[in-house]
């Protein structure tokens, strides 16, 4: 129908680049390199979300407003 069905090519470079890709974790080590982007990734970007959605929380209100109403909560 269709052709032969091992005409797939594999390259080598490819091949590499996969195995590669799936053995990251055994060769993997903490390089000045390496840390800081941990610190930043996985502590400093989900700190910084955490604070601005803390600082956010319950200054808005959008349940129930009408047209011309404001979103911004008001403090009693």
């Amino acid at each position: 129908m269709a052709g032969g069905h091992h005409n797939l090519r594999h390259d080598p470079a490819i091949e590499r680049w996969y195995q590669m890709r799936e053995d990251i974790y055994k060769n993997f080590r903490f390089t000045p390199y390496a840390t800081r982007r941990v610190l930043i990734w996985g502590l400093a970007v989900p700190a910084l979300t955490l604070y601005l959605l803390h600082d956010q929380a319950f200054k808005w209100d959008l349940r129930g407003k009408k047209h011309g109403e404001t979103l911004k909560r008001v403090q009693n």
